[in-house]
């Protein structure tokens, strides 16, 4: 008998060993492509109603189906960012040389009731015309910050766009989770059904719906952001509104990130000298920009999730930290499995009653607790 117990733990711990050296095997081979299958994953449920209404509607064959979804989802990707950058790549040269001309002209003059506050007035006009002096030096400058700051864009949306291989392996697995998508979670579920049980299926749930809710409520609080923020742009006759909307809609991914963009807008309206327009972008970026920001993504993350939009804050804040520009959406779901856990452990805290306290056996002599009796 004993004999028997010790062989059987021999084997499992060989083959707890072999299962290890294989997962850090399948790491090392694989580890370059978690990032575009995590992307892969996030769009393939996010659109997955989608699919499925095509799937039923227009083409019932799964693997045709799946090929024209994904051929759908790369031209909504591919077509409007060389659109943008077509944009961007001319509005770019008109803000630097409007800037350039601006500062050709002669440093401009703080307002007023800028200049009139002790201290901070005076100083703020004297750096402005420490650093106006050299109108060369300055496009130099502004050239090299816009070198930079594309190459820290680039780097901050490399997980899905520094190079078309990664977007062509996310596109590839997208096309394929279309097509086995259901068989390959009923296989995932029923392998984590063996370790957790029954509770796996609200695990799966709060994933499910975090997905979805982070997905709609940062992407497109954020593209209906930079196009109403682009809107108050233009109106204000800024130079390259098409820029400055697509830099506040990346911006606002991030939450309440979207007050320094347009504000540092509205501040140099103002410092120019154009005093209604730069009011008014501040009164259309309180009332109206942040309006979106602090209605609808609380409304569509929070109300959808049931989770505090401060710890969807932190998860997005948190995971963008540590995972990039995806940690964007991992970071919340991570915590709504960490939420679905916690609720669990309280309903099994509020079905099982807590020990009573007993108190100690009175000593034989030892008066009653009301005193000694008459």
């Amino acid at each position: 008998m004993i004999d028997e117990v010790a062989e059987r733990l021999v084997r499992r711990l060989i083959l707890a060993f072999l299962l290890g050296g294989l997962l850090l095997l399948s790491y090392s081979v694989l580890h370059l492509f978690i990032v575009p299958v995590a992307w892969a994953v996030i769009v393939a449920y996010a659109t997955w109603p989608l699919y499925q209404r095509l799937r039923d509607r227009v083409v019932h064959h799964r693997t045709a189906s799946a090929l024209l979804m994904t051929l759908l989802l790369t031209a909504a990707f591919v077509l409007p960012a060389l659109w943008i950058a077509v944009l961007l790549r001319g509005e770019l040269g008109a803000a630097i040389s409007a800037l350039v001309a601006q500062i050709r002209q002669g440093p401009p003059t703080l307002p007023d009731f800028i200049r009139g506050l002790p201290w901070l007035g005076d100083y703020l006009q004297a750096l402005i015309d420490n650093v106006m002096r050299d109108p060369e030096s300055i496009r130099q400058q502004m050239t090299g910050w816009v070198s930079k700051g594309a190459d820290a864009l680039m780097a901050l949306v490399g997980d899905v766009g520094r190079n078309a291989a990664k977007l062509g392996f996310a596109l590839i697995t997208v096309f394929f989770l279309f097509r086995d998508g259901e068989n390959v979670l009923r296989q995932v579920r029923r392998v984590l059904y063996h370790f957790l049980g029954a509770r796996i299926d609200g695990y799966l749930a709060a994933v499910g719906s975090m997905t979805k809710a982070v997905v709609w409520g940062l992407v497109a609080t954020a593209l209906a952001q930079g196009f109403v923020a682009g809107l108050g742009y233009w109106w204000a006759g800024v130079q390259a509104p098409v820029l400055l909307g697509a830099i506040t809609a990346l911006i606002a991914l991030i939450p309440f990130g979207t007050p320094f963009a347009w504000g540092s807008v509205a501040v140099w309206l103002l410092v120019r000298g154009d005093m209604v327009e730069g009011i008014g972008l501040l009164a259309w970026g309180v009332l109206v920009v942040s309006w979106v920001d602090n209605l609808v993504r609380p409304l569509v993350i929070s109300n959808a999730t049931r989770i505090p939009f401060l710890l969807v804050m932190f998860g997005v804040l948190g995971g963008l930290a540590a995972f990039g520009l995806v940690g964007l959406f991992l970071g919340p779901v991570i915590l709504a499995v960490l939420m679905a856990v916690w609720r669990e452990w309280i309903e099994d805290a509020h079905l099982t009653p807590l020990p009573q306290k007993t108190s100690a056996p009175a000593p034989a002599d030892a008066p009653p607790p009301d005193g000694p009796a008459p």
